[in-house]
């Protein structure tokens, strides 16, 4: 079957990282012992938050935020059409899930800040319940973007997990991708894992 490139090495690599770092974070925190696998995590997840904002900036069109704003641009119109019983529910869709990436771009610093805070005894524990809402938040977050990948996924009978998996999706004609940025993903690999097992 024929495919096309649709995202860039780069940008399912930071995905990836991103998950991973606040899955592995959120997993270890409520562990004494695994205090430095957290802040560890926490630390990395902010940098790759970082990146993702250059990347934003300098990247691809696709991974552009002007891209990611655009998606939100038709979200007046699409209450508009609700009230008139004019709403395209595939134009919803799109929406959430542009919604729910926001959602979580924009709740990392917070978590990323208070984290920070909390390791550094700056304030009493109050701070550190800020951060334990924050990372619940965050949390929810990510299963209401999971739960509109999957569902979505049904409703249209096509697995929009794939294209940040492999990089590809199934169909003719030119790739939307010219460079996969193949050697930028190996860096922010190695950069990452350097910082973990010996920074």
């Amino acid at each position: 079957m024929p495919t096309r490139r649709t995202v860039d090495a780069f940008t399912r690599t930071l995905h990836a990282l991103m998950a991973l770092s606040f899955l592995g974070a959120y997993l270890t925190s409520d562990s004494e012992f695994f205090k430095p696998v957290h802040v560890s995590l926490g630390y990395t997840l902010g940098g790759l938050l970082a990146a993702r904002v250059l990347w934003g900036l300098l990247g691809p069109r696709h991974a552009r935020w002007s891209a990611l704003w655009g998606k939100l641009r038709g979200m007046a119109d699409w209450f508009q059409g609700l009230r008139t019983g004019q709403a395209s529910w595939r134009q919803a869709q799109n929406l959430y899930m542009a919604s729910s990436v926001w959602v979580i771009l924009l709740a990392i610093a917070p978590v990323v800040l208070s984290g920070y805070v909390t390791d550094q005894e700056w304030t009493g524990d109050w701070m550190g319940e800020v951060h334990e809402f924050l990372g619940n938040f965050m949390l929810f977050a990510v299963l209401a973007h999971i739960f509109g990948v999957l569902l979505i996924s049904v409703l249209r009978k096509r697995n929009l997990a794939t294209p940040m998996l492999t990089g590809l999706v199934p169909g003719t004609g030119p790739d939307l991708i010219q460079s996969n940025h193949g050697f930028l993903a190996i860096l922010l690999l190695v950069a990452v894992f350097s910082f973990v097992f010996w920074g």
